[in-house]
């Protein structure tokens, strides 16, 4: 190996495998494994979840982004890894830690943006659907391709069920065929598809649209969201109608109606 290609990957395997980096009120999270197009290894899923409790408390992020370095957003587990430790247990591990990742997301009281380039495969693809919007460059590839080596893809499955259509979600499972950006798109796992060049600014709109609403508001309406899926639709009405009722009560919301009345622009403080 010639000696800056050593030096180069002496360096990457030095660098933290996640980077955070915190712009106003949003704090985007890096997968930081370009040389392994980000595949999620142990030690970044330990890193993912650690970081997510850690905004989880911070009152001043109001939204989170999470995007890849290097050519992809990210192509699921190592493999490598997960081979090198062919045993039942480790693998139950390996994924009860994926899927509480998984769940700290949704648990997140701030609203996550996936920025998506690049392919995002297996437990990649189940990262983009698990965020709560996402944002695509047009060359985004996304598939659950574990099919393709053996394996099922059944924990991508749970997430890619909850935001595709049945067909098209279960035919993603068991062709591992690829889905343009476009596609995935009409399909429902993406919010916005736009040319890479623009990708940074159109997350950036996204979430200053959020930024702009009271913080209050969007942290109960996120939590109001998901449980409210878990329930019947009586009892999804009775749980919604309680938070409904909480929410009036916020500054925020007393803020916003006299600012409607008025017609002037609220002021939002966050309580």
């Amino acid at each position: 190996m010639p000696e800056d290609a050593m030096q180069l990957a002496a360096a990457q395997a030095e660098a933290p495998v996640l980077l955070r980096r915190d712009e106003g009120c949003v704090a985007t999270l890096t997968l930081n494994r370009p040389q392994a197009y980000n595949a999620l290894s142990e030690e970044l899923l330990a890193a993912l979840t650690e970081e997510l409790g850690r905004i989880a408390g911070d009152e001043s992020v109001h939204v989170a982004v999470i995007e890849g370095a290097g050519k992809a957003f990210c192509p699921g587990h190592d493999l490598k890894q997960m081979r090198s430790h062919p045993e039942q247990d480790y693998y139950r591990r390996l994924f009860g830690a994926c899927s509480e990742m998984m769940l700290a997301i949704v648990r997140l009281p701030q609203p996550v943006i996936a920025k998506v380039h690049g392919i995002a495969t297996a437990a990649g693809c189940q990262l983009v659907a698990t965020c709560d919007l996402a944002v695509a460059a047009e060359e985004a590839r996304f598939a659950t391709s574990g099919i393709n080596a053996g394996l099922f893809c059944s924990t991508p499955a749970v997430a890619l069920s909850r935001n595709v259509p049945t067909k098209p979600a279960f035919e993603m499972l068991v062709t591992g065929d690829f889905v343009s950006a476009a596609e995935a798109h009409t399909l429902g796992l993406v919010n916005r598809v736009v040319p890479a060049g623009e990708l940074d600014a159109a997350v950036a709109e996204l979430a200053g649209k959020i930024l702009a609403k009271s913080p209050v508001a969007v942290r109960m309406g996120k939590e109001m969201f998901y449980r409210q899926r878990e329930k019947t639709l009586e009892n999804a009405y009775t749980y919604a109608a309680e938070v409904m009722a909480c929410n009036m009560m916020a500054e925020d919301a007393g803020e916003g109606l006299d600012a409607f009345i008025e017609k002037r622009k609220p002021v939002w403080t966050g309580r």
